[in-house]
């Protein structure tokens, strides 16, 4: 499966950070890890950190999935607004699940500035606009409830827009709580650190066949074996294939990444900002004072997206923005697109399912990917420690 097309941004700013041998002798380990992308590697370094022995494997190389296609955009707030999720998972459930999204945030600045080198991470705050008078309605009632839950946030009147953005909106919410990072170098900083402390990370070793007896036995493409106690699959949308149901939609995401601009032409606090439509636009400033912008979603995805769909969407893109923000001379320079999954309520799934023993599932879709494997790292760990995690039950299979 394609996961992008064309160059993303941060790979071509960041070129291929580290090299990692591919598996070429039998291996006995703790844990296994399937994929090399910011879930595995988030996965991997909790279990380090608990005393595990670890093998990390991708038939790729390291970070060269959606990892190196993210916009990384780091927010509690889900694709499901927490109006919408209360209904489908309960009030208690739902908060839950944007207090772990928020925490999660600070818990990847605290990583972040515990790893050498360091790399862009920066808490910055976001602003959701209406996008139409006839959606204020809906945000306001959002507002509230997350306001009643005790999450910082800020109603805005076009007023308020207008001054602290310029642009007009009829209405907007403003949190505090956001952040943005370099998905791809911190997946290299954490695999770094991992083989620093006597773990293994192995590019272009991909696996061929899984037996469940006595735990898990890996066979690679080359015939190679891998015994491990656990397995943990952090493929990403690959993943499903060793799930026997469906459990997500896998749609088509654009994203570009436009020339260096002047500073005088960014808003308050190089916010992250999205609106209520769906699918929606967002856009934020990233390093060397260019700006992001993401969205035009497809409901499919093709193993190959032509270069003249992903050049109108960026069109698409850009003129939209334009139309936001027509001060702004923004002028496209990177684009790409790529694979994007959508589950029934917006959480992920991460946890074990009958038809895998010993085996775990890291599967933080949707737009707070990076979140979610956060979360995801720290339930597969107690997990696999027999430890009690009282967030499990939010993101299991059969919920």
């Amino acid at each position: 499966m394609n996961l992008y097309e064309q160059l993303p941004y941060w790979l071509m700013k960041d070129g291929l950070v580290a090299q990692y041998p591919s598996l070429d002798e039998n291996l006995e380990v703790d844990v296994a890890v399937m994929g090399a992308g910011i879930s595995a590697a988030l996965t991997a370094w909790h279990l380090k950190e608990a005393g595990l022995s670890i093998a990390v494997f991708d038939r790729r190389h390291v970070g060269l999935g959606s990892t190196a296609a993210s916009t990384a955009f780091l927010q509690y707030e889900i694709d499901t607004p927490l109006t919408e999720l209360t209904k489908l998972v309960g009030e208690q459930n739902a908060v839950r699940a944007y207090q772990l999204c928020r925490e999660s945030i600070y818990t990847i600045e605290n990583l972040c500035a515990t790893l050498k080198p360091h790399f862009d991470f920066h808490i910055v705050p976001s602003l959701q606009y209406a996008t139409y008078q006839t959606h204020v309605a809906k945000l306001r009632a959002e507002y509230e409830l997350r306001k009643k839950h005790g999450f910082v946030i800020d109603w805005l009147d076009p007023k308020d827009i207008q001054s602290k953005f310029n642009f007009d909106a009829p209405a907007a919410v403003f949190s505090k709580d956001g952040g943005e990072v370099d998905a791809y170098l911190l997946t290299h900083a954490l695999f770094k650190d991992l083989v620093k402390h006597g773990h293994r990370v192995f590019n272009n070793t991909q696996v061929q066949d899984i037996e469940y007896n006595h735990g898990v036995t890996l066979t690679m493409k080359n015939g190679v074996k891998v015994k491990a106690k656990k397995l943990v699959i952090a493929c990403g949308y690959e993943s499903l294939k060793y799930i026997p149901k469906k459990i997500a939609d896998i749609n088509s995401t654009y994203a570009l990444v436009s020339e260096p601009l002047s500073k005088e032409y960014f808003w308050h606090k190089n916010s992250l900002v999205w609106e209520t439509a769906v699918p929606y636009q967002y856009f934020r400033v990233v390093s060397e004072n260019r700006i992001l912008i993401g969205g035009c979603d497809d409901p499919y995805h093709h193993p190959h997206i032509a270069p003249n769909i992903i050049a109108g969407k960026t069109n698409q893109l850009v003129a939209a923005f334009r139309k936001r923000m027509p001060h702004i001379p923004l002028k496209a320079d990177f684009s790409w697109a790529g694979a994007f999954a959508s589950t029934k309520d917006g959480l992920p799934y991460i946890g074990s399912i009958p038809e895998r023993p010993n085996t775990y599932f890291a599967l933080g879709f949707g737009g707070n990917g990076i979140t979610f494997s956060v979360i995801a790292a720290e339930i597969i760990r107690d997990l696999i420690l027999n430890k009690k995690n009282n967030n499990t039950h939010l993101f299991e299979f059969n919920r």
